[in-house]
């Protein structure tokens, strides 16, 4: 039996999360999911404590995610970019620590959207590997319980992590036990060879969080994501962490013009998500009834 939960982002009804906001929280709850992905923009002003109080009242598991951008760019050739990058990764890990998240994932060793039209390099993997030990250390002695895990993205958002290799190397370079490989099945869908082999590549040791986007960004079991191969190998490594939904809004320009969504999918995120979860949970519940023996069947010890 799966041992993962499914939750949903904030981005559903929110671009930027503020304390106008906090109504989500309940309505997270309310919709059926058990985890809430903050997606978290700028953490110097996030309503820690508000959003505490809002979680109390539920049983919603947080986590947080963050984008870093082209003023907080880890692979910058200019030192104090890389320096205000650090600074943001740190203010994550507090921000994590005080709502109890002990995920908090997304595009956090690079700028979202710097491309150089090159390969990434020696230098920029240096840089990015330097930024996020010294992040990855300060976590370990303020809040152990955190796991950071680097999503790799697709070739167009990205040049620097694009593969669950590549994400796995690059934990292995940080070289910290709280470091993880935070997948998602929209960018797996560009990148990677099958929906597989990445999940069992990251084993139980390093897959730390799952999005579960369909591959055109839709409603999540309408698309080419093959979920039932995917959470085959879930179960597989025994995984037992989150699958959340990320959408957008479609009435949000500025992200649903970076994320390049010029189509409906729906008419709200909501909607959206509600439907994501019906589909995700009614295929979970058929990876789950093949994975168990039949009552006739008899099995050796």
């Amino acid at each position: 039996m799966r041992k993962f939960k499914f939750g949903v982002d904030t981005f559903i009804w929110s671009e930027v999360f503020e304390e106008k906001d906090l109504w989500v929280i309940s309505k997270a709850d309310e919709l059926g999911f058990k985890v809430i992905d903050f997606a978290v923009a700028h953490p110097d002003t996030f309503p820690v404590e508000k959003v505490k109080a809002e979680l109390a009242k539920t049983g919603l598991t947080p986590v947080t995610t963050t984008t870093l951008g082209f003023d907080t760019n880890p692979i910058s050739p200019d030192p104090e970019v890389r320096a205000a990058a650090v600074r943001h990764m740190k203010l994550m890990v507090d921000v994590s620590k005080e709502i109890g998240a002990t995920i908090t994932g997304g595009v956090n060793y690079a700028g979202w959207g710097y491309l150089t039209k090159k390969m990434k390099t020696k230098q920029e993997w240096a840089w990015s590997v330097a930024c996020m030990r010294e992040v990855a250390e300060y976590a370990l002695e303020t809040y152990p319980e955190l796991k950071i895990c680097v999503e790799p993205c697709n070739r167009f958002e990205t040049h620097f992590i694009n593969t669950a290799l590549e994400g796995v190397e690059y934990c292995k370079a940080v070289g910290t036990p709280n470091m993880g490989v935070h997948l998602d099945c929209f960018h797996m869908s560009h990148e990677e060879q099958n929906f597989t082999d990445p999940v069992r590549l990251c084993g139980k040791k390093y897959l730390g969080y799952v999005h579960v986007n369909e591959n055109q960004r839709g409603i999540p079991g309408t698309g080419m994501v093959n979920f039932h191969e995917f959470f085959n190998a879930l179960e597989d490594i025994d995984y037992d962490g989150y699958c959340v939904i990320e959408s957008f809004d479609p009435n949000f320009e500025e992200l649903a013009g970076n994320c390049a969504i010029w189509r409906r999918f729906a008419d709200t995120g909501e909607e959206l998500a509600v439907k994501g979860l019906a589909n995700l949970e009614r295929i979970a519940d058929e990876v789950d009834a093949r994975r168990e023996p039949g009552p006739g069947l008899q099995l050796a010890d």
